[in-house]
Order: C-alpha cells, then structure tokens, then sequence
C-alpha cells in the first residue's frame, strides 16, 4: 500500500493497481472533511491477514456532525425538491456507481474476502436491480392519492420522514445502497450512512461518486465506523428513522437506545432459511441454484439457504450429491476470477463458524464435508464448505444463525412434515422450494412463514419488497414499498 497524489486528491494504493480515494478523511455533509477524532484503522486482508491499508476512522464527533448536517439539510431545499428532480439527482450518483463496479468489486475483494465473481454478481442482480427500480417507480410511489370520504374528498400524500441514519452489513454494502440509501433519498429523507468498517476502503469509492453526483450540501454522509458510531447515531434525538440490517441483538440494543426518542425502525436482519426439496426433485436440475443459494458469499448472505429439508427416501442420494458439489467449489484468491469461495471477512466469522461446526460434531452431527481449515490455506481466515447431517431439530447449528459457509440437512416424511420443519424456526427472512411439479411446489411456498420464498431458484430479489417476519424483522425494503418506508403518510382533508 502506499499514498499518491492525483490531481490534487490524496488516493490510496492497495493491491497494486487499485486506487482508493481519500484515505484520509470522511465523507460528511456531502463533502470531503478531515475526521474530529484524528484516529486511523488498519484494514486487514482476510485472505493473508496482512494489513493492506490504513484510513481514517470516523469519531462520535463526526457522527454528530453528520447529523448535524443532515438536520440542516432536512430543513432546506432537498426535501421540497420535486420527487423528479430528486430522481434526477439520485440517478446521476448511481450512474457513476456502475461506472465504477469492476473497480467496488475487486477493492471489497481486498478488504471483506468476497471473491470478484460473488460480488459482479450481487451489484448486477441485487444493488443495480434494487437502485434502478426505485428510481423508475419513484415518481409513480411518492404521487399523492384521491380518495372520498363521508365528510369530503381527501389527498393521501407521503412526505419525507425526516434525517434518516442507514446502518448497513459487511456482507453486502452496495446492495444496500440500493436497498436503503438511494429509496431515502428518493422519498426526500437525509441520509447518514453508517457501513462496516469492513467497508472503509469501498464506501470511499460510493463517497467520491456521492461527491460528483451532487447532491445539496448536508443531504449524505458516509462513515464506515465502529459500534460505538452506530450507537451515537441511533440515540440521536434528531433521527426520525433507523433502517438496520444485521443481527437481531444488535437490533434490540437499537430498541433500547431509542425508547425514549421513539424514531420509526425498520430490520432487515437474520435468517434460518429453509429450502425444500420435494420427493419429485431432479437434483440434474436443481443443484446448482441451490448450492449457490447455501454457499454464495461463503454463507455471509442474510438470506443463505442454511437448512435443506430432504425427503426420508432420497436422504442419502441428495446428501452424496450436495457434498459432491461442495467438495468442487474452487477455493483460493477471492481476486481471482475463477474463485468460487473465498475466506470469512473477519476473523470473528472464522471462529465463529468453527466453534458451531465443532460443537454440532461433539453432539453426534456428521461432517459430510468440509469442518476445517482448507489444506494449503495456512493464513488467511478459510473455511471449506461444511455440510452437516445427522443432526437433531433443536440442535444449536440448525436453531442460530452462523452465517458462514455451514448447511445442515434435515429429513422430512411428506409436504406437511417439511412444512412443519420450515417453519420451526423462530425466523422468516427467505426460502425456497424446489418442485418437478411446479404447482405442488406453489403449494408449499405459500405455507412457509417468510417474507420471501422462490421457486426452483434462490432470492430474494432486490427489484420487489423484501424483508422478514417473526425475529428476521419488520417493514420492507425494495420496490415502491421499500421508497414508501421512507415516507410520513399525511392526509389532507379537502373540505
């Protein structure tokens, strides 16, 4: 890594040819300022646990200027701006972003392990999808509505909720630009994101296209921070709404911060996703959409079809032909364009994964394959792609979450068994179904408790409302319902 000086504005080198602007400050109020606090991180390789950069880390005092930023800005011309030219506006900045999506993918390569064919594939069919549908359907969601009324005609119309604070996962930063960021600022929100600091090195790039784009002074920041950020921010009395993705006692901690300033909330968080196998499956057909739905992202995808629910007869054959296509993932450089599976982002996954593979071992569970380091992978936090039967239904490797690259198989007797076993979870994030018969399989879609569910594939997808039910979270992110999350519905009553 070294620093250079490009017309003007520091970058950063990393891995060679890749360039990383301004390692050196924050982006906060839609302008590139120097952080109050001074500190810098390490960005460290989780492909040769190397530090390959170091950055500026945002403070609790550039969480408050943010803030106090996007307060301003609420009250100044972004808000009032027609819904066209806020689309106009917003439009600008994700063109830029897809100019530079080769470039995003191969620098979170770098920093979060997330091979480059993983991420080209999530910024096409997730963040890309997510952005470019909002900006069509904008207009059309935020237009107000006539209707009649017993004591006369009223106009529902959706105002911008107010200073918006985005706090986005490691797993999926520019999905979640799509999904959170760019539907605020279409519906006229502020916007303060805070993203991992897993993240520092890619948000810089989303930070230099918010810069070109344009927008009003104080309508975005950006701060890959810690934590103690993220609580900062959230406990903030000049909030109005906390749109959070992550993990569910992270949730409840932001419900505890925020009791006494009630601001709206909307989680996108963890998921036990099923997919079921039905007794009429080719599995010729049906294996690759499933395995990438179990091991894309080596599992750190909040919608990772963790548990497969197989037929009592086919059992065995599905359980040889699973691990026969886990075994021929490729696993090496996630820069390398012929890398399927990368390492964990953090060395906290690593042992998280670890430890759950290790504790179901103990209680009896048989790892069909994977359970340990990769051979030749003596640095770096790599972890083969695990799969595991012979385990109990309230086994803890089949009850939590490990978002890692860990599947459980489960038997079932018939459909009603498997969708007993699909719902016995306490979330309902995503699933899916894989049917010959494609109405039997319909059938057993709808009975899941999810707030999505493909068939004969794997989602969700990113260009419809998305989102979770029982502990997976509340509201919907995406589409016309996802823009509308970010609005105060007013009526006004025509007398």
């Amino acid at each position: 890594m070294s620093a250079v000086d490009s017309d003007n504005r520091r970058e950063l080198a990393v891995a060679g040819e890749l360039r990383v602007p301004r390692p050196d400050a924050l982006l906060i109020g839609g302008e590139w300022r120097a952080s109050r606090g001074g500190a810098t991180v390490p960005i460290v390789s989780p492909t040769t646990e190397d530090i390959v950069a170091e950055v500026t880390a945002p403070s609790i005092a550039d969480a408050d200027a943010a803030v106090t930023a996007a307060a301003d800005a609420f009250g100044g011309t972004w808000p009032n701006l027609p819904v066209r030219q806020r689309v106009q506006i917003t439009a600008r900045f994700c063109a830029l972003l897809e100019e530079r999506l080769e470039e995003i993918a191969r620098v979170w390569a770098v920093e979060a392990g997330i091979p480059v064919r993983w991420g080209r594939t999530l910024h096409k069919f997730a963040a890309t999808a997510a952005w470019r549908g909002a900006l069509e359907a904008a207009e059309q969601a935020l237009a107000p509505e006539r209707r009649r009324t017993p004591v006369g005609e009223v106009s529902i119309e959706h105002d911008p909720v107010g200073p918006v604070v985005a706090i986005m996962p490691y797993n999926g930063p520019m999905a979640t630009i799509g999904s959170k960021v760019v539907p605020a600022l279409l519906a006229g929100s502020t916007v303060v994101v805070k993203a991992a600091p897993e993240s520092a090195l890619t948000m810089r790039i989303v930070s230099d296209c918010a810069v070109r784009a344009g927008f009003p002074a104080g309508v975005l920041s950006i701060l890959a921070g810690d934590v103690e950020v993220s609580r900062r921010l959230v406990a903030d009395p000049r909030v109005e709404l906390i749109s959070f993705t992550g993990g569910t006692t992270a949730a409840a901690d932001i419900l505890r911060r925020t009791a006494d300033n009630l601001p709206r909330t909307v989680f996108e968080l963890g998921g036990k996703s099923p997919a079921v196998l039905l007794d009429d499956v080719d599995l010729d057909t049906i294996l690759r959409p499933l395995v990438a739905g179990a091991m894309s992202g080596s599992g750190q995808v909040c919608a990772t079809l963790s548990r497969i629910l197989v037929p009592h007869a086919r059992h065995d054959e599905i359980v040889d032909a699973l691990a026969a296509a886990y075994r021929g993932l490729r696993i090496g450089d996630p820069l390398s364009p012929d890398t399927d599976h990368g390492p964990l982002t953090n060395r906290a996954a690593y042992d998280r994964t670890r430890r759950f593979v290790d504790n179901a071992v103990a209680a009896g569970a048989h790892a069909v394959t994977g359970g340990r380091r990769p051979d030749g992978f003596d640095t770096g936090w790599f972890y083969e792609p695990t799969l595991l039967a012979n385990v109990g239904e309230d086994d803890e490797v089949v009850r939590r979450e490990v978002f890692g690259p860990v599947t459980v198989v489960l038997p079932y007797s018939d459909d009603e068994d498997a969708v007993r076993l699909a719902n016995d979870t306490e979330f309902g994030l995503a699933g899916s179904v894989f049917a010959t018969d494609r109405e039997r399989g319909l059938a057993v879609a709808r009975r899941i408790r999810a707030g999505s569910v493909a068939l004969n594939t794997f989602g969700p997808t990113m260009a419809a409302p998305f989102g979770g039910v029982k502990k997976s979270g509340w509201g919907r992110e995406c589409g016309p319902e996802g823009i509308r999350e970010f609005s105060a519905v007013k009526q006004v009553l025509i007398g």
